[in-house]
């Protein structure tokens, strides 16, 4: 246990405790998004330890394939008259160097492979446990597939997803899913 002191010595709380305080709503769109890049990282095995704030991508495989992680989910944090739809962020962006300190010139979906994950708990009652892999599911589309079919669009649908013909598969099916798509379409 990693230990925070105040400014005279005196053991206060602990990083753990930090992060059990400020991290563990992942029903919340913003944690929920770093959970989902978490178990893709997990689920392919990389071996970074830290996710990268700004890194031009979310993930990168240990065999260099760079992957964006995208999440939603049916229930939300906040009160809902309704289930949540399913919608991702795609948009295009400029690539930050941090080694420049300067974003990069062209405009372009920055990975090879997009995972969409979707927690798909429909209730919000005792049964919802974002913890539990049986309440996700993940598709799988190559950037080029994307790219040629939605251009230059900024926000994408699942049934569109579907439609491109995103591969669904379950946690333990992720990397054999993903490294069925590399060779699929030259990765």
């Amino acid at each position: 246990m990693e230990p925070i002191y105040d400014d005279k010595g005196k053991h206060i709380s602990s990083v753990l405790e930090f992060w059990q305080w400020a991290y563990s709503d992942i029903i919340g769109n913003i944690e929920r998004g770093h959970f989902a890049e978490y178990l893709v990282a997990r689920a392919l095995n990389v071996r970074q330890n830290t996710r990268v704030e700004w890194d031009k991508y979310d993930v990168l495989t240990n065999d260099d394939i760079s992957i964006e992680v995208k999440s939603s989910g049916y229930v939300q944090t906040w009160q809902q008259k309704g289930k949540s739809k399913i919608s991702f962020s795609i948009r295009p962006t400029r690539a930050f160097n941090s080694k420049a300190n300067a974003y990069e010139r062209e405009i372009k979906r920055q990975a090879q492979i997009y995972v969409f994950c979707v927690h798909n708990y429909e209730k919000k009652d005792e049964g919802l446990n974002p913890l539990d892999m049986k309440q996700w599911d993940f598709y799988i589309l190559p950037t080029e597939k994307l790219n040629m079919e939605v251009k230059e669009q900024k926000t994408i649908s699942l049934q569109k997803i579907i439609k491109l013909g995103a591969e669904k598969c379950s946690y333990s099916e992720l990397s054999a899913s993903i490294n069925k798509l590399k060779c699929l379409w030259d990765i």
